[in-house]
């Protein structure tokens, strides 16, 4: 990525943030889930938050009938339908969006 200028504030920077093909998720264990081995993934920008809650729900091989919420910062449980790119450009933190996970109720 082209930073533009000394503090990364440059016009290259700021576009490659606006409208990447894939941006990096970020998973955090709250409470009692069991944390992944990995934490990090990349995920496609047009994907519906759905892909998210399917995709971990896969990583930590839960069944059906178990619980798992989903947010954003810690604070808000997204729309399912909702874009990942969209997320990514409200709320991204250091270039990375940030979705905590847990087995029972905690935020929003």
């Amino acid at each position: 990525m082209s930073e533009g200028g000394s503090n990364g504030t440059g016009v290259a920077a700021v576009a490659s943030r606006v409208d990447p093909e894939k941006v990096i998720v970020r998973f955090r264990a709250a409470g009692s889930a069991p944390i992944l081995k990995k934490n990090k993934f990349k995920v496609k920008c047009e994907d519906k938050f759905e892909t998210i809650v399917v995709f971990l729900r896969r990583q930590l091989k839960f069944t059906p009938d178990q619980s798992l919420f989903l947010y954003v910062n810690q604070a808000f449980a997204p729309s399912p339908d909702e874009t990942i790119l969209n997320l990514f450009k409200c709320f991204q933190v250091d270039d990375k969006l940030d979705i905590s996970y847990c087995t029972t109720a905690a935020w929003g």
